[in-house]
């Protein structure tokens, strides 16, 4: 599958044009959910109200301050097993126009950025994405969600996330995709 980097400098997993531009309204009301929602620190320090659990997987929603709606992710924080150290928190939401589905990964500070994070599913090679910011609290890689890669996530069982720490070193976080569907359906 290919990464593609659109006109926005947001990767596309598996995608096969660019995909269309976020306003910065939009794009800083999503980073304010994910702050609001404590995403960027983990699952420790989460706050929004929990709504649903899908397996693994929470749906988590609140209204950020100036919002005129309460928005809702999807989300899951995972640890590499043989790095309990390595966390990742991974975040499916709508953009507040419903248009776009966005995958955000929050990997801590100290991945080798050029690299990018991996992704596979069911040991399939989806494809990488490159680290869009890093905040005092973690690196974020971000892609919009094209059709093939939800119907990919929906239908599989195990998905892998693999970040460098070297150029030879990747580690693998694996994330259990039971719940992801009837999660990803419940999204306002």
């Amino acid at each position: 599958m290919a990464v593609e980097q659109n006109h926005t400098n947001r990767a596309c997993i598996g995608s096969a044009g660019p995909s269309s531009s976020l306003t910065g309204a939009v794009i800083a009301a999503l980073a304010a959910v994910a702050v609001s929602c404590g995403l960027l620190a983990g699952a420790a320090r989460a706050q929004g109200v929990v709504k649903a659990k899908h397996g693994d997987w929470e749906l988590r929603c609140e209204t950020p301050p100036g919002a005129a709606k309460e928005q809702c992710a999807l989300l899951q924080s995972v640890a590499a097993e043989d790095k309990p150290n390595i966390n990742l928190v991974v975040i499916v939401l709508k953009t507040a126009d419903g248009k776009s589905k966005l995958l955000r990964v929050i990997a801590p500070l100290g991945v080798l950025l050029p690299s990018g994070l991996g992704l596979k599913i069911d040991d399939v090679d989806v494809g990488r994405a490159g680290f869009v910011r890093c905040l005092p609290t973690g690196c974020v890689a971000e892609v919009v969600m094209e059709q093939k890669l939800i119907d990919q996530m929906k239908a599989g069982k195990n998905a892998t996330f693999i970040i460098f720490q070297t150029p030879e070193e990747g580690v693998g976080i694996p994330l259990v995709l039971a719940g992801f569907k009837e999660g990803f359906e419940s999204l306002p």
